[in-house]
């Protein structure tokens, strides 16, 4: 975690040093314009601030409190499942077990997905509804087929998703894109 909150200051001493605003500001100004949802803030500071993605996202993220930096980690974990999405829950765990037995891997739970790091983030899980678990994975170049679809405008953090209905369905195959996808990272 003590890389990524390094990686995280050197990105707001940059932004600060690039735009002569404080990050404090940055916040202010981005909670102020009225966005309610993280895409829709990343799109806007982008479009009307001139900010690229990875600074816009980062702000985004810091303005709504959605990232494990912003809040507690088990926190947002716990409103990741809470109501019918619990149901879903054994899917994520066997899939988080999985992740968690390749090796170094970083679980960074935002509010309503978990971020899968190794050096750079490789995929998410995210309980979608109480009956289903997206598996989002960095795969780019691999041609989708079968259940490895696109992502799509569903993410832009990943290239494919994988749609899961019960733990069952996390087999070989989908262990296989998940491992692929990792050892890209």
């Amino acid at each position: 975690m003590a890389d990524m909150d390094a990686a995280t200051a050197k990105m707001i001493a940059n932004l600060e040093a690039n735009t002569g605003k404080s990050f404090s500001d940055w916040i202010a100004l981005a909670r102020g314009a009225g966005q309610a949802k993280h895409g829709q803030m990343v799109a806007w500071l982008k479009a009307e601030q001139g900010l690229t993605h990875g600074y816009a996202n980062l702000v985004a993220h810091k303005a709504m409190a959605s990232d494990a930096g912003s809040q507690d980690g088990e926190d947002l974990f716990a409103a990741m499942f809470a109501g019918p999405k619990a149901a879903i829950k054994p899917a994520y765990d066997k899939a988080a077990a999985f992740v968690e037995g390749l090796g170094s891997v970083e679980f960074a739970p935002k509010k309503g997905y978990t971020s899968l790091r190794r050096t750079k983030q490789f995929g998410l899980l995210q309980p979608s509804t109480k009956d289903r678990l997206d598996i989002g994975l960095a795969l780019k170049g691999v041609e989708p087929a079968g259940r490895l679809e696109a992502a799509g405008s569903w993410n832009g953090m990943v290239s494919h998703r994988i749609r899961i209905a019960a733990p069952d369905e996390i087999d070989a195959e989908v262990e296989g894109w998940l491992r692929q996808a990792w050892e890209r990272a």
